[in-house]
């Protein structure tokens, strides 16, 4: 056990983290284009935040969270999403009374109980956004946005964006009447959780993914069609801007969301390219939920996003994932003498922004070139004695075994022009 990673957490190696810091960048470079500055929040909350943010009627709070209880007492939480925890720190850094709306992103670990499958790991990796401070669908539209266009500019396809409104505390209540009418016939026939949440929240039994239940669900009432005056207009706005965007979607009554503090939008992007589990992004607006954690009123919305499940999308749609660059230059040597010389000039090419390597296992001058394969360098130069006196040097090229005799001077410049 000790040498084998717990169950649902996986290692990042060195030849596949080019791949990651590739997805990272792009989505630290469009969300400066849309001018959104990144947070940084802790791995552990007070439980109590999860509790009241994300829903004790959720799986999540219910079956899949981390808790345990400090040295001091107190119960803790490895956080298992992002929107809680950015939502505290704008309550308790007093962001509200900043410049609205306050847009940001972040990059961050998350950690649930649940059985591993394909992208969807018990440690999983999530960006996110989060808007706060406005109420207009604009913020909405331009939430969804940055994610169709993130996805577009990795080369992902065979993607399409669902929404659905999903009301406020008025509309919901005359709908949470319609549904458990429709429910409860069957109340009996649902499983032990979806019963527990008939009273609480039934909302949340339709997003259960037990087939059986799935079942009892089909033909309940749909939000939309109980949606009040401002959620009804607010969605055909929602619809309007994204139609202004050009962007494509379908109206899915069937999205709920998985955590109880959305309302009215709710949104997801799906492909079908990983099985069943092809949603690739999720979000949503939450007006209530920066109140609820203790704030003034402030409308939000935001979405996350899981970089394993994005990275099996990309790889199954064939979208650009780099390979390790090449080495540019490997710099072998023979003797004492050399191998200090090697050192100086691999330093100093380095500090002039080259990717250069030497071996500092000290094999034989076979040991090395074998080497310099392994690391795949485009070029290599040999230092002993003689190159250090002449100051000439041999330029190899690896792959074609073209060889080129220049000046130790000139080395920068003739690496630089190839």
């Amino acid at each position: 056990m000790l040498t084998k990673a717990p169950k649902g957490t996986k290692d990042v190696l060195a030849d596949q983290s080019v791949k990651w810091q590739y997805i990272e960048n792009k989505f630290r470079e469009i969300c400066g284009r849309y001018g959104i500055r990144e947070t940084r929040t802790p791995v552990f909350e007070h439980t109590e935040l999860f509790q009241r943010g994300v829903g004790d009627t959720t799986d999540i709070v219910q079956k899949e969270m981390y808790t345990f209880e400090d040295h001091a007492g107190r119960s803790i939480t490895l956080r298992p999403e992002g929107t809680a925890g950015v939502v505290r720190s704008y309550i308790e850094n007093k962001r509200y009374a900043g410049v609205k709306p306050e847009k940001v992103f972040y990059n961050i670990p998350c950690f649930r109980y649940e059985r591993p499958q394909a992208g969807r790991l018990r440690e999983f990796h999530q960006f996110g956004v989060e808007f706060f401070g406005s109420d207009s669908m604009m913020a909405d539209a331009e939430v969804i946005s940055l994610a169709m266009d993130f996805f577009e500019e990795l080369g992902v396809g065979e993607l399409e964006l669902r929404i659905n409104s999903i009301g406020c505390p008025e509309c919901r209540t005359r709908y949470r009447k319609a549904l458990q009418d429709f429910l409860r016939p069957h109340l009996d026939e649902l499983c032990e959780t979806c019963q527990s949440r008939f009273d609480r929240n039934p909302m949340r039994i339709l997003d259960c993914k037990d087939p059986k239940d799935q079942e009892k669900v089909q033909g309940a009432p749909v939000m939309l069609d109980y949606l009040c005056e401002d959620c009804s207009r607010a969605f055909e706005e929602l619809k309007a801007n994204l139609t202004a965007i050009g962007i494509d979607y379908t109206v899915d009554p069937g999205i709920v969301r998985g955590l109880d503090y959305y309302t009215k939008t709710a949104f997801e992007i799906v492909t079908g390219t990983i099985g069943a589990q092809g949603t690739v992004c999720g979000g949503g607006r939450y007006d209530g939920l920066v109140e609820e954690l203790g704030g003034p009123a402030t409308p939000g919305i935001g979405f996350g996003l899981g970089i394993e499940r994005l990275m099996i999308v990309m790889e199954a749609t064939g979208a650009f994932l780099p390979e390790d660059p090449p080495t540019d230059l490997f710099i072998a040597f023979v003797g004492e003498e050399a191998k200090m010389f090697a050192q100086k000039l691999t330093h100093d090419m380095r500090k002039q922004g080259f990717r250069v390597m030497s071996d500092i296992a000290e094999r034989n001058v076979k040991g090395q070139f074998k080497y310099a394969d392994r690391v795949n360098s485009r070029y290599t130069v040999v230092i002993g004695e003689d190159e250090i006196r002449s100051g000439e040097l041999t330029l190899k090229h690896m792959e074609s075994g073209e060889q080129k005799k220049i000046r130790l001077e000139d080395l920068t410049t003739v690496l630089g022009e190839k």
